[in-house]
């Protein structure tokens, strides 16, 4: 069902509401195509599957929601749209989901919306708050409780800055509150291990692209210090593509300014997501 995005349309008893119960996905779409799409959907599944969803909806009836939000709304390029999936409404409150018997609930939300970030550079400052391991809440479940990126962010808010700076609990970057993050170091792209963050598609793309254009890359474990000192920094999500970090913690960061590897790594990804996406429209 179409709905206006100022209309209601949202149970109260719907586990997103209830408990942040819910898988999501951002989908960005070029000229009528949406990138890696088939990526993005096996994730929101597999995210799904690990927090025991009964009810999953095929990929076909995604494409066809997603195709048609974007039809009555004419939307056809510069469009992010965020799909949840959630395990549906609840007979009553609370968290258990046997409560849950009436399938779940695919929010379609499509927006014009251009990469997100200043392409000049941004500033990020290191959080307190730490992102928690898979002893905890595993990354790898591309969950919808926000609330760990929500605090963190709120003190890049106080602080000044565009976006916080997030470790993992042994003390090593893990990403920012919404993005990865790669850093340049003696002409190799480094970014930090999956092991407090989830798997990226767009961070997985870049690991793919950069090799093939020169650029050795290497995935372990990176100290903040290292941030401070590398060459370049940027960091790469569907929302924002590739942007360039330029300021950290009040460090500049190389030149203080968008780096050269960081420049022709974002104009290789954009002309790939433009050539390889999913027709959808």
């Amino acid at each position: 069902m179409l709905r206006h995005r100022d209309e209601p349309g949202l149970s109260p008893f719907d586990s997103v509401v209830q408990g942040g119960d819910a898988v999501w996905e951002g989908l960005r779409l070029y000229d009528g195509k949406i990138f890696a799409l088939d990526a993005h959907l096996a994730r929101l599944r597999r995210s799904a599957k690990a927090l025991n969803f009964a009810d999953i909806p095929s990929d076909s009836d995604i494409i066809r929601a997603v195709a048609e939000t974007l039809k009555a709304n004419d939307m056809r390029d510069g469009v992010h749209v965020r799909l949840t999936l959630t395990r549906g409404v609840k007979l009553t409150s609370g968290m258990d989901p046997r409560l849950n018997t009436v399938g779940s609930t695919l929010i379609v939300l499509a927006e014009h919306k251009p990469p997100v970030y200043d392409t000049a550079g941004l500033t990020l400052a290191t959080a307190s708050v730490r992102r928690p391991g898979a002893d905890v809440l595993d990354p790898k479940i591309h969950h919808a409780n926000l609330l760990n990126s929500i605090l963190a962010k709120v003190e890049a808010n106080v602080a000044g800055a565009d976006d916080a700076l997030m470790l993992d609990s042994r003390g090593f970057v893990a990403e920012t509150n919404a993005t990865h993050l790669f850093a340049v170091v003696d002409g190799a792209l480094v970014t930090p291990r999956t092991v407090a963050c989830p798997e990226g598609i767009t961070r997985d793309t870049v690991l793919d692209l950069a090799p093939k254009a020169g650029i050795p890359v290497i995935v372990r474990d990176i100290s903040l210090v290292e941030m401070y000192t590398a060459d370049e920094v940027f960091c790469t999500g569907t929302m924002g593509e590739l942007a360039a970090v330029t300021t950290i913690d009040g460090r500049t960061i190389g030149e203080g300014e968008v780096g050269p590897v960081t420049s022709k790594l974002s104009a290789i990804y954009q002309a790939h997501a433009r050539e390889h996406g999913t027709a959808v429209i």
